[in-house]
């Protein structure tokens, strides 16, 4: 029969204190990765990033995402405003107006709180490294 080579053929023991252990199965559970995984990207010096704090990169991604598609929006219809306002000579209403600046403040709000969200993940993984 034709064995099937394996790609890792090398099994490492180690052992371990019971306080080293727990806290190494602690960050295992925290990264969301398999030991074998685990231990891997640790030996290469690979950034093992807990996975509640991925899920906030992706939450932060995806409001990223939202708050760009409104910004488009926002240029936009500054743009058809300016637009009427060159062809018929006719400013835009104090209502369009309040209306644009109101998106634009809800669009800062946004920003700024994004933002914060980055601004305590990086300190979070200021702390960890240390």
């Amino acid at each position: 029969m034709n064995k099937v080579k394996r790609r890792r053929n090398h099994a490492v023991t180690i052992r371990m204190s019971e306080s080293e252990y727990n806290d190494f199965i602690n960050k295992v559970n925290e990264s969301g990765l398999s030991q074998q995984t685990y231990f891997i990207n640790a030996v290469r010096g690979a950034t093992i990033t807990p996975s509640n704090e991925i899920n906030v990169l992706k939450d932060i991604s995806r409001t990223f995402s939202s708050l760009e598609r409104q910004l488009r929006g926002l240029a936009t219809n500054v743009n058809q405003m300016a637009h009427v306002a060159n062809a018929t000579g006719n400013l835009p209403t104090g209502n369009e107006m309040e209306r644009v600046s109101d998106q634009l403040n809800n669009y800062r709000r946004e920003s700024e709180s994004v933002w914060q969200s980055i601004r305590s993940l990086m300190g979070q993984q200021k702390r960890t490294e240390q």
